[in-house]
């Protein structure tokens, strides 16, 4: 895969995404767990904008900062019931994320996710959605003491893929994923190609920003990694 920007020519040998709302359109879930939790421990609406804004910690981390009521572990326990009980309704399979998958695998790309999820929903994720062997390393919130925008999940992932900063680029739906890809060294791409997704109009401003798998297919040259 090559990349163009001004005059120069990278090469991409790595490819790392986040998860929630850039390979799953999983928000919808997520929010409906949310606020089941806070209503039943806390009695208290929450609106998919204040959750987006807890948003940095896994969940489980979201839950224990930001809950009231200090029955942590029912209240997390309650969540992902709910999560993997609503997944198969709330989140379906798609065949354009799996097939852009399919592609940089077949093309000896190294793959991987870095997210803010905790291991235990996005294992029900990757299993619901049959991503699990696509990827080389997976980084969650439970593998790092700073969540995104810092740069700590993308490093770990580069170090464990053995490739550097200027032959892997990041894909996120959020400023946090744009940040952490910034102060990463990488090539950052802010994609808005599912129905949901976290920031509307990015802060900081990704190297490119595509609504469409295809185009960023399109828009770069894929080609067999020697």
């Amino acid at each position: 895969m090559y990349w163009k920007k001004k005059e120069d020519v990278v090469v991409i040998k790595a490819v790392i995404f986040d998860f929630d709302g850039t390979l799953a359109d999983t928000l919808p879930v997520c929010f409906m767990a949310f606020e089941s939790v806070f209503m039943k421990f806390d009695n208290r609406e929450v609106t998919s904008e204040e959750i987006k804004a807890m948003f940095g910690p896994s969940e489980t981390g979201i839950i224990r900062e930001n809950l009231k009521n200090n029955k942590y572990d029912e209240a997390i326990e309650l969540y992902y019931e709910i999560y993997k009980e609503r997944h198969k309704n709330f989140v379906q399979n798609n065949e354009d994320i799996n097939a852009l998958l399919s592609l940089l695998k077949t093309k000896g790309y190294k793959l991987g996710i870095v997210t803010g999820k905790a291991r235990r929903s996005l294992d029900i994720s990757l299993e619901c959605l049959g991503l699990h062997n696509f990827f080389d390393i997976i980084i969650t919130g439970d593998d790092v003491e700073f969540p995104k925008p810092h740069p700590e999940g993308i490093l770990k992932a580069m170090e464990y893929l053995n490739v550097f900063p200027n032959e892997a680029v990041f894909l996120g739906d959020s400023d946090a994923d744009i940040m952490a890809g910034k102060q990463a060294n990488v090539l950052t791409i802010g994609v808005h190609w599912l129905p949901n997704y976290q920031t509307i109009d990015f802060k900081v401003q990704p190297d490119e920003v595509y609504r469409s798998i295809n185009d960023f297919i399109t828009s770069f040259s894929v080609k067999k990694v020697k």
